[in-house]
């Protein structure tokens, strides 16, 4: 069995894996690529899949929402393939602070929803079924892409408890707290009433 320091300077590896994969801002990379502008000069200044979706191009934030999904996704995977679940919690863990505060932007990035539903679905995809049709029903009765990541994270833990997953439910709350930190503007503006709508530019 391996010892304690070579199982914590594993855990690290992994940890630095999963934030550099996570790190990477598929979103603004594919809004230059295809023209968009910056996207943190439009609408939210996101570089997340919404915030794409704000330029008219469906496609881009498509291709945004899977790539973001999937870096937490692969982090988890690879990691569950090369050194067991802990790993696999460490790096999806940190694929989503990656895309949450980016060393690249100066850890200014998105919001993290789509990299927390990739890696929960990688983890323990029964309970990320249930948080994508969370998110799916709010946003289509409401049209708030906030208001459906907020309930979605939220009822997360509460999922992965009713569903048997309880190895995951620590991770769950823990990142449940950071999507609410970091959509504290748009649950200022949800209270305003300026809070904008799926699809509009």
């Amino acid at each position: 069995m391996p010892d304690i320091t070579t199982t914590t300077a594993l855990l690290l590896l992994w940890a630095a894996f999963g934030y550099f994969l996570g790190s990477i801002p598929f979103g603004l990379v594919l809004a230059r690529i295809l023209g968009l502008g910056d996207l943190r000069k439009i609408g939210s200044g996101n570089i997340g899949a919404t915030n794409v979706l704000r330029t008219g191009n469906r496609g881009a934030a498509l291709g945004t929402l899977l790539l973001d999904g999937g870096k937490g996704a692969v982090a988890v995977l690879a990691a569950r393939a090369l050194a067991g679940e802990d790993a696999a919690q460490v790096a999806g863990g940190m694929a989503f602070i990656g895309h949450c505060f980016p060393v690249w932007l100066g850890f200014r990035g998105g919001k993290g929803v789509a990299t927390f539903f990739g890696l929960i679905l990688a983890l323990a995809w029964p309970v990320g079924l249930a948080a994508c049709a969370t998110w799916a029903v709010t946003a289509a009765a409401l049209r708030y892409s906030s208001v459906a990541a907020l309930l979605a994270a939220g009822f997360t833990p509460v999922w992965a408890v009713a569903l048997g997953r309880g190895e995951v439910v620590f991770l769950a709350l823990a990142l449940a707290v950071i999507v609410y930190i970091r959509h504290a503007g748009n649950i200022a503006r949800l209270h305003a009433g300026t809070e904008p709508r799926i699809g509009r530019r």
